[in-house]
Parts: structure tokens; sequence; C-alpha cells
């Protein structure tokens, strides 16, 4: 069992991601916090595997405290939950380490397809002690889940990473924003995300600045 810890200041809403966890195989919740502090302790006592686990805190922002437990050497993986659309907080919250971002209000599905898809890739990386290329790159498209992933219609690795990206920055992002945020030039962001449109994964959105002139950023496409 994947113990879990959902730590969010409202009341109401980390009792409903509680009793979401716990319908889900392989899972189990072991308590709410409700701010950093009451996290903290709660690591401490319940050693969970996995943290849902806000942004906004009141006494400390979710990142930091992310930040800070890793800095300690915790063993303790987070997916991040939050109503945070910005990318200045996608960005903070990948290069803090998060494993995944879900963006408020979401699902069960939605919940259930990412923890269906970390359970899965814990499993395959408990089980391997080195890793080719092609092992990395399998663990890492483990770790996404299959409706973002593309089901079957698999794709490399690098574009794969691209859309993840676009996904999960909640508004529109340009070649630019994407080659800082994955380290990758702008050129061949560009060319990722116009093969993404081309097959129909991005829809383009064309953005005008104080200059007058369009930038081209992307959304993913609406089903």
């Amino acid at each position: 069992m994947i113990r879990t810890l959902v730590v969010d200041d409202d009341f109401r809403v980390a009792r409903i991601h509680a009793a979401r966890v716990d319908r889900i195989e392989g899972y189990e919740c072991v308590g709410e916090a409700h701010t950093a502090a009451a996290a903290r302790a709660a690591i401490a006592e319940l050693k969970p595997d996995l943290l849902l686990l806000d942004v906004y805190l009141p006494d400390e922002d979710g990142i930091s405290l992310l930040r800070s437990l890793q800095a300690r050497g915790e063993n303790i993986d987070a997916i991040m939950i939050t109503a945070a659309r910005d990318l200045a907080t996608v960005h903070a919250a990948m290069r803090g380490g998060a494993v995944y971002y879900l963006v408020k209000p979401f699902g069960f599905e939605q919940l259930q397809t990412q923890l269906d898809s970390y359970r899965r890739w814990r499993r395959e990386a408990d089980t391997r002690t080195v890793a080719d290329q092609a092992a990395v790159d399998q663990l890492f498209n483990l770790r996404r889940p299959p409706s973002l992933a593309g089901g079957s219609r698999r794709l490399p690795p690098t574009m794969q990473k691209v859309l993840d990206t676009v996904v999960h920055a909640g508004q529109p992002i340009s070649a630019s924003d994407i080659a800082e945020l994955i380290g990758i030039s702008r050129p061949t962001a560009q060319r990722y995300l116009s093969e993404l449109e081309r097959k129909g994964r991005l829809q383009l959105h064309l953005a005008y600045g104080a200059t007058g002139r369009p930038v081209n950023t992307y959304l993913p496409l609406k089903s």
C-alpha cells in the first residue's frame, strides 16, 4: 500500500481528497494536515510515501515545504494539488521536485488515473537497480497518466515532455517558455510544438503584446 498524506488548508477539500485516495486500489490515506507545520509533524509520525500537497498553506507554501523535505533527505514524493495556474508556479513545482501537478478542481477519475500511473512507476522503479536510456524513458513515461501521454499513440520522449508541459501550464505557453522549462533550444521547442499542432494534440493561440506583433502560443486541444 502507498501511504498517502493529504495536505490542504481547506478542511472540507482535504476530507474529500482523503476519501478519494482510500477508494483507489493500492493506496491508503494515513492522515490529513492543514498547515505546513502540521504536515511536518505528520510526516515525522506517519512516514507517508506520497503527499497530495497544496501550494497555498497558511504558514508556508507547499513548494517550499517540499524543497525543505528533500533537503533533509526525506524519502517522499509529492503530487501538487492547487488552484494555481500561473506558469511561474508550475515551473517552481517542477523544479522543486513534484512528480506531478493537478489543477483544482479535478474529479475522482483524474486523480485515480494519476495515482494509478504513479503506482505503476513506483513498482517498476523498485524492481530496477541499473537502467539504460530505454529503461529511463520507460520510467518517465510510466509516471504520466495515459490520458495525457496519448494512450497508444506513443510520442518520442522529448515531444511527450513538450506536450506534458503545455498541458500542465494551464494557460497559453510559447516556445520560449517551453525551452526554459525543459532545457531545450527555442527552435527545437517550436519544431515540436508545430508538429504537435499538426498531429491535432495542441491548438495555436495568437497572443498580441505591446508591439502589436503576435506571438505563437499553444494550448491543449479541447476535447
